[in-house]
């Protein structure tokens, strides 16, 4: 394996992942609240009264970053190696896992494991195992 010095970003994904932390943090401090995207989009789905305000402002807010991002720089273009069909397949497949593991990365991955959460602990292990074995399988045991 080897690195694409060309774009390898240590700054910027060390200044990404400093936000999401701060962003989760401040989340749980003014709101008493986990921000597990599964979690809020899943309330939108099933809205509660009184509820569903700050939960479109959230999913408001992860939309229009990227057009905010847009006045400054071009977005990235995404390389996806994958056809509809897998995409699609993943999609479920993670949609299932998140309502099984109730959470889903960000809420498990992010908020879960700064709280010291034994069960996001063990719900991340979880999906990073499926993902590296999947990758695994996927890459060079059927060599897709």
């Amino acid at each position: 394996m080897a690195i694409d010095w060309n774009h390898f970003t240590p700054l910027a994904s060390l200044a990404g992942g400093a936000l999401i932390g701060l962003a989760a943090a401040l989340f749980v401090l003014l709101n008493g609240r986990i921000a597990g995207i599964s979690g809020v989009l899943g309330g939108l789905l099933v809205p509660t009264r009184g509820d569903i305000a700050w939960r479109l402002a959230f999913v408001l807010g992860l939309v229009g970053a990227p057009l905010v991002y847009l006045q400054f720089a071009p977005l990235p273009v995404p390389q996806i190696d994958a056809g509809t069909g897998t995409l699609v397949l993943a999609g479920l497949l993670v949609g299932v896992g998140t309502r099984y593991g109730a959470g889903c990365t960000s809420g498990h991955g992010v908020c879960g494991l700064s709280r010291l959460s034994p069960r996001s602990l063990v719900a991340t292990a979880a999906f990073m195992a499926a993902g590296f074995a999947t990758v695994f399988v996927v890459r060079h045991i059927l060599g897709w």
